[in-house]
């Protein structure tokens, strides 16, 4: 009986020093797991073009962009339908800049409270990291973007890419029309190289025209020297204001490279991204529930309970944001849902006319989609 009594003690003691050995293996493999996931909560200083730069406040930049009054958006000034400063009214029109009109509606209720920070391609990184904006509207979205430089890409609200410009009156709807035809590139670019893969693999006999810079590069094509003018698609939005008749040419839907843009914000603010991201979201899934600027009033009592949800009417979605539950209504109110943005200054109501494509909803065969505001 008394061995009994003394093995016990010990294979119990055992027991547990496995137990506690197993718990710490368990502990060491759960943190190599993640450490290849994680993303330090704490913000490093990067370098960017030799310096060293930090936000400028710890604070969250909800609260700084609340007790400002405003929220300061940072893009550039010279994409027609994208982001451009109007000569005509001095006024910043585009695209990227309504969804920075959408998030001042969703945290103020005001589409007005906002500033625009004109920048460069070289300045617009520092101008965000610095926090001399709260956001950054327009870049492309790469991985060394993503990783290095310490933002967080928000969703995409452009599908970038090279394009190809037509005369609206030239019968040409797809690349495969240009067989036997003639396009005007710039020497020299990816664009060149892009097009002659892509018209390689689609087996279409075309002849290149090449020209030394963009400018004679349209100016060619204005010139009736060749049936097409390829670049990526928000350089011919812009290449399209310069043409003597701007409004006889379109932006055919076909894609030869990738270039999603879209809002970036700093790492280490996951609240501001958040409200960044879902006031993206609440525009896409406005339009796939049917809800626009000119009906949201009439929607309010809607008996679909995705959008009395969306419009604030049930539940409390704005709470988890830190805004009101009628953030999404204001955004759509004023700004109105994405197909409405896109049409009014890329598409169908602009004098691009530019085809959804890529920027179609998900449920029409593009690419814009949004995870279930609930």
């Amino acid at each position: 009986m008394k061995k009994r009594f003394i093995i016990m003690p010990i294979l119990l003691m055992g027991l547990v020093i496995a137990n506690l050995f197993l718990a710490d293996q368990d502990n060491r493999t759960m943190a190599f797991q993640n450490e290849g996931n994680a993303k330090p909560n704490v913000m490093l200083p990067i370098v960017i073009n030799g310096s060293n730069l930090t936000p400028s406040s710890s604070e969250a930049t909800l609260s700084i962009v609340q007790n400002r009054g405003y929220v300061k958006c940072a893009t550039g000034s010279s994409l027609p339908g994208l982001s451009f400063l109007n000569p005509t009214n001095s006024k910043f029109e585009g695209l990227h800049i309504d969804f920075c009109k959408a998030l001042a509606a969703a945290i103020f209720g005001d589409a007005t409270a906002f500033e625009i920070v004109p920048v460069t391609g070289s300045s617009r990184f520092i101008i965000l990291q610095t926090g001399e904006a709260d956001v950054l509207l327009g870049p492309s979205w790469t991985l060394s973007r993503d990783t290095s430089l310490g933002f967080d890409f928000q969703p995409t609200t452009f599908y970038d890419g090279q394009g190809m410009m037509v005369p609206k009156n030239s019968g040409i709807t797809t690349l495969q029309d240009f067989d036997g035809g003639k396009i005007c590139v710039q020497a020299g670019t990816t664009t060149e190289k892009n097009l002659a893969n892509t018209m390689s693999d689609l087996g279409i006999n075309y002849q290149a025209a090449v020209y030394p810079d963009s400018d004679s590069t349209r100016e060619a094509y204005d010139d009736g020297l060749c049936d097409g003018f390829t670049s990526d698609k928000s350089a011919l939005l812009y290449h399209n204001t310069l043409l003597s008749q701007p409004e006889n040419h379109t932006i055919l839907a076909v894609m030869m490279s990738k270039e999603p843009s879209g809002p970036l914000t700093r790492h280490g603010d996951n609240k501001w991204g958040d409200i960044v991201m879902w006031t993206v979201n609440c525009t896409i899934q406005a339009e796939e529930l049917g809800v626009d600027s000119t009906n949201v009033d009439s929607m309010l009592g809607s008996d679909d309970p995705n959008i009395a949800s969306l419009l604030g009417v049930e539940g409390d979605l704005g709470v988890g944001l830190g805004l009101g539950n009628s953030w999404c209504y204001h955004a759509i109110k004023q700004i109105g849902n994405y197909g409405e943005i896109y049409n009014r200054h890329v598409g169908s109501e602009s004098s691009f006319s530019m085809a959804r494509s890529f920027n179609e909803l998900w449920t029409n065969g593009g690419l814009i989609f949004s995870p279930p505001l609930r």
